[in-house]
């Protein structure tokens, strides 16, 4: 018998992954059709794009049925001079996704949402690596050292000071990517500081067999995201010198089913686990290449409906 689970969306399906692009849609649309779509949650997408207004988007969310499933810290976790910067990001989405009406505990989950999501990003080098783990330059050991530092720093303060569970996300083009990676971050960061948000999209770009990664990190696997990939477009985007997000413009990431990542293998293994609680689709698109948005939302639901989710 399977556990139950809930499907939630995220802004980066509409484009939105950089609050400084100016192709952007309002915030208020991305809710407007995520509600639209069929959907009880999404997640609060990246630092800035939706209003810090507890009053403001609560009533919001009321008026489409919404809630938020986690929060998003996207930003340079590497650097020890961005700590204010990332405890301040920390404080502000915390206070703000606690306030807003809680998405329901599903039996088994393991930790309540919302969560807050934790991601590596900002290196140009890294950025033109996404994918080869052959040519991607690894963090020294001091340089590690201070990633996890912050690591730890805004999983502390989530916490102890708003009950935020922190998940740790590898993600294409950041310093945590590849299996070595993952490796070392679950073994450096103890479970009862953070868990581990595993995307299927991302391990698959990486290299890595998702059904095999969620089974070995099983026990620190607190969420998942799922996204499908384009395997021609993906081929494609390996012979080329070309930035993580430039690949998903060019249309490396399809609508789930559409793709190469085997969702009935992890379906199955999701049912032999027990996983239960929220697992968010993504699709991540050049925020002007919106004219299938609806559409292939509709298209990931539905397979994803007929295997099982």
């Amino acid at each position: 018998m399977n556990a139950p689970i809930t499907i939630t969306t995220a802004p980066c399906c509409w484009g939105v992954d950089d609050v400084r692009n100016p192709h952007l849609p309002a915030w208020e649309h991305v809710l407007d059709e995520a509600a639209a779509a069929g959907f009880a949650g999404l997640e609060l997408g990246p630092y800035g794009y939706l209003p810090l207004d507890v009053a403001r988007v609560s009533e919001a969310l009321a008026r489409r049925g919404l809630s938020v499933v986690a929060g998003t810290i996207f930003d340079n976790l590497a650097d020890p001079e961005n700590r204010a910067a990332l405890l301040r990001q920390t404080a502000e989405i915390c206070a703000l996704i606690t306030a807003l009406p809680r998405p329901a505990t599903h039996p088994g989950q393991r930790f309540a949402a919302p969560y807050l999501t934790v991601m590596d990003w900002g290196h140009e080098a890294r950025d033109y690596a996404a994918g080869h783990a052959d040519r991607a330059l690894r963090l020294d050991r001091d340089a590690w050292r201070g990633m996890l530092a912050n690591i730890r720093a805004i999983a502390a303060v989530a916490r102890d000071e708003f009950g935020v569970r922190v998940v740790i996300h590898p993600h294409a083009g950041g310093h945590i990517e590849f299996a070595d990676e993952i490796e070392r971050i679950a073994g450096d960061v103890a479970a009862e500081e953070a868990g581990l948000c595993l995307d299927t999209g991302h391990l698959t770009y990486a290299g890595m067999d998702p059904i095999a990664t969620i089974r070995t990190y099983w026990e620190r696997t607190d969420y998942l995201h799922f996204k499908d990939i384009d395997g021609v477009k993906f081929q494609e985007m390996m012979g080329r010198k070309i930035r993580f997000f430039e690949a998903c413009a060019q249309g490396v990431m399809c609508p789930i089913g559409h793709g190469i990542v085997d969702y009935a293998g992890i379906r199955a293994l999701l049912t032999q686990l027990g996983y239960a609680g929220y697992i968010t689709i993504e699709q991540e698109r050049d925020p002007r290449n919106n004219g299938s948005i609806l559409e292939d939302l509709a298209a990931s639901r539905e397979f994803l409906a007929r295997t099982g989710f």
